[in-house]
């Protein structure tokens, strides 16, 4: 049989696929009923197993893996149709819905903000540029900027959550499960290091640096030149600039941003000393209330699974198969439980796009998912 023969039967058999594929999706509906009336759960993991177990025997060694990721994703998309027709309104879709309805066409100009560090921190730099008119309280540590949020104390607060050069910032992901908030915007900061010491003195004076952890780690090549300084970890950047500056010494210099140098009367001895010349933080400005604008593109949720096979990839296959992007996936250890992970999740979604706050609710409303919280829908700039 040459190629062209050869497409016209494979068209035929996918013909054939298709009419089975609606005539079981058709079943679904009367199974969700019939579930329905019965009480029962959506998921029937030894329903499933059995037949994967009986199709890998029909079709042999060579084409089993293929044969169960084939019905493995055709049961996802038949829980997800069961699912749709059981959900009986109410829940997140309803609060997301509120939420859409209650906040304003536009994000505020001027705002309450809690920010972690001093003048001249990045975050309160991220802060000025979300918001042009901001009030801004400083904290001492992340988890403080939390609790002023949570408090009602702040209406805002922004937060880092992930560096392009040393990653994701892991002590804000832990406190997340903390505290009750929501992510009302993002931003991404130029963060532009340089290497800041009394007036006067010399690189050659210098004999301990003093920044933040995630500042010291993103200048590595610079100060692997000078393998002699000690490095001293600080809360952050601007707390670093203003207790160089107080401190009266000759021999300390600390990594912060340029604005520190003006703001506490430092000189720069080295700038551009970050490892990768484009290093940009994502900051999150987080919000007690659920606030959802219009031009909301972004949707962050946490969770945590069953520990089981395919428990993570059931989720993420219900988001390919209504062709959603998922853009970040993290997952932290959840203390006391060894081996046990919490993930949260973003993904490029509308929270107007239907599918996308339908699926959304399901997950919220799954039994088989624990401690599922939604964290927002929100734009970035």
């Amino acid at each position: 049989m040459d190629l062209t023969s050869l497409r016209t039967e494979i068209n035929a058999i996918d013909d054939e696929m298709v009419k089975l594929f609606l005539r079981r999706m058709a079943l679904m509906d009367d199974v969700a009923e019939t579930k329905r009336q019965a009480h029962a759960p959506v998921l029937d993991p030894a329903r499933e197993r059995e037949i994967l177990s009986r199709v890998a025997a029909e079709v042999g060694p060579e084409l089993e893996n293929g044969a169960r990721l084939f019905f493995a994703t055709l049961f996802d998309i038949s829980r997800s149709r069961q699912r749709a027709a059981l959900a009986s309104g109410g829940g997140l879709a309803d609060e997301v819905a509120a939420a859409l309805a209650a906040t304003p066409d536009r994000f505020p100009t001027r705002a309450m903000v809690a920010c972690q560090g001093a003048e001249g921190a990045y975050s309160q730099q991220a802060a000025c540029h979300l918001f042009p008119f901001p009030s801004i309280l400083y904290f001492n540590t992340f988890d403080d900027v939390f609790a002023a949020v949570e408090k009602g104390m702040c209406p805002y607060g922004m937060l880092p959550i992930e560096n392009s050069a040393a990653g994701s910032v892991a002590a804000i992901y832990d406190l997340m499960v903390q505290h009750h908030f929501h992510i009302a915007r993002a931003i991404r900061q130029r963060i532009d290091h340089v290497l800041l010491a009394p007036r006067g003195v010399k690189l050659a004076d210098v004999r301990e640096v003093v920044s933040h952890p995630h500042a010291l780690s993103q200048c590595n090549g610079f100060l692997k030149q000078h393998a002699g300084w000690v490095l001293t970890p600080m809360a952050n950047t601007a707390g670093a600039a203003r207790a160089l500056a107080d401190s009266g010494r000759r021999d300390l210099a600390a990594i912060a941003s340029r604005a520190c140098a003006e703001l506490y009367g430092l000189d720069i001895l080295a700038d551009d000393i970050a490892d990768v010349a484009s290093n940009y933080t994502r900051f999150i400005c987080i919000s007690k209330k659920l606030e959802v604008y219009p031009d909301a593109s972004k949707i962050s949720f946490m969770l945590s699974l069953p520990h089981r096979p395919g428990a993570l990839y059931e989720v993420m296959s219900r988001f390919a198969a209504i062709n959603v992007n998922l853009t970040k996936l993290e997952s932290r250890p959840i203390p006391g439980m060894d081996f046990e992970f919490r993930f949260t999740f973003e993904l490029e979604g509308s929270p107007t796009d239907a599918r996308v706050v339908q699926l959304l609710g399901e997950l919220a409303a799954d039994p088989a998912i624990e401690h599922f919280t939604f964290l927002g829908a929100y734009a970035e700039s």
